[in-house]
């Protein structure tokens, strides 16, 4: 009892503050608009030095990583086998062929501009699967080194701004070339970051398209679990030879599992949907905490060709998928 209230003492006060600063962010992307990814982290940097000491600095690291673990791991809740089996095998090896190219050209890009080969992982994983989340998971399974953190927020703030844009501009773009609605919501589930963006921008279309573009995207989603399973492998074998071991997160086995429990209905639809705003909420108040333990000096260290790589790499994603749609039309 008396360790459960010094774990209370030690880290409530910074878990309480990254919460307050998620539910901020979250009032005011319901009431004004926005991306809620984007007003966490901003609003986060602006309550910096909570991080830097006092009786939030624990309580803001537990956020950034523990409870940004939890957030992933029930990101496994928001995927139906019934829905990718939907699409058919096109979008599927679509999304599958854009994932692997897109990383691949992000990597590339990277060592071009001399970068961090690992910047050059993170931003290409968050362009071509899932935004501010991949980008969350990809973090928490590549090894630690200086500027990780640095990067990540980067990365988190890069695709929130690109996604956004892009929810604007790609419904304007797309249908004038000549695609049908679904595959419009296609090509928009394909290549726009952010879950939360690809459903604005798929109904600003039509219904049909935002279903399909949905669809399309959480197909994407799904592609974390190997990816960062590929990534924790890969880290295991490399240090195989030393005797370390990368771990293997939880919350990928996490993830896993909820993905089964909920497609074999083991659970209530009710608690699948709570299991969602709870995955929400959660990654919203890491990326929260995040942003406290970054400030904007640190930030805006990163260099303008980080900024390159990442509108590269959005830029490469969305014309590689309009070229495969157009060809195969």
């Amino acid at each position: 009892m008396h360790s459960v209230t010094q774990n209370i003492s030690r880290y409530g006060p910074g878990i309480l503050a990254s919460l307050t600063i998620a539910m901020a962010a979250g009032f005011l992307s319901d009431h004004y608009g926005g991306p809620v990814m984007l007003f966490a982290l901003l609003l986060g940097m602006a309550f910096n030095f909570l991080s830097e000491e006092g009786r939030c600095a624990d309580g803001i690291r537990v956020s950034s990583s523990n409870i940004l673990r939890i957030g992933v791991a029930l990101l496994g809740a928001r995927i139906s086998i019934d829905q990718v089996m939907a699409l058919g095998w096109y979008p599927v090896a679509l999304v599958l062929g854009s994932i692997v190219s897109t990383i691949l050209a992000g990597l590339v890009l990277a060592k071009l501009l001399h970068l961090d080969k690992y910047l050059g992982l993170l931003t290409s994983g968050a362009v071509a699967i899932c935004g501010a989340s991949a980008a969350m998971a990809i973090s928490s399974a590549l090894p630690k080194h200086e500027g990780l953190e640095r990067n990540t927020i980067f990365t988190v703030v890069g695709v929130t701004t690109l996604s956004t844009l892009a929810m604007i501009i790609y419904p304007l773009v797309i249908t004038t070339v000549g695609l049908d609605h679904t595959q419009v919501g296609i090509f928009l589930g394909a290549t726009i970051h952010d879950v939360a963006q690809v459903v604005g921008a798929g109904y600003m279309v039509s219904e049909k398209t935002g279903d399909v573009a949905t669809l399309t995207k959480l197909l994407r989603v799904a592609m974390l679990i190997p990816l960062v399973l590929s990534l924790v492998v890969s880290a295991r074998l490399r240090h195989a030879d030393d005797g370390a071991h990368a771990p293997l997160p939880w919350f990928l086995f996490g993830f896993v599992a909820v993905f089964a429990i909920c497609n074999f209905s083991l659970l209530p639809a009710a608690l699948i949907a709570r299991l969602i705003d709870i995955s929400r909420w959660s990654l919203v108040t890491a990326i929260a905490a995040l942003g406290m333990k970054t400030s904007l000096g640190k930030l805006a260290a990163i260099g303008h060709k980080a900024i390159i790589l990442i509108v590269g790499e959005t830029l490469f994603l969305a014309i590689l998928v309009l070229t495969e749609m157009k060809l195969t039309i």
